[in-house]
């Protein structure tokens, strides 16, 4: 899948020191933690890897037809919203 990036995604890496390659290294490897169906356009979802010990959590729609994966943003979640290891929100 051709990955794409919008602005705030790009402006994102930028701030957060994550490259093009860890974002591509992150979706192969890393674990899909919620989905989002109905987001429009098209559906998303929200991956967690890991950068060394690092988390950081992708969301990307996927414009399927298109064989495209839209990276919306990129960032490193908050531990205060986040139980340990990060795969699931505090209730």
């Amino acid at each position: 899948m051709k990955l794409v990036f919008r602005a705030h995604a790009i402006q994102r890496l930028f701030e957060r020191g994550v490259s093009v390659a860890d974002v591509e290294r992150l979706l192969a490897s890393g674990r899909t933690i919620e989905e989002y169906p109905g987001d429009f356009p098209f559906p998303s979802r929200l991956v967690l890897g890991f950068i060394g010990e690092r988390p950081i959590q992708i969301v990307v729609a996927e414009h399927r037809t298109a064989n495209e994966a839209i990276i919306i943003t990129v960032y490193e979640p908050n531990a205060a919203e986040w139980e340990p290891g990060f795969a699931k929100r505090k209730t």
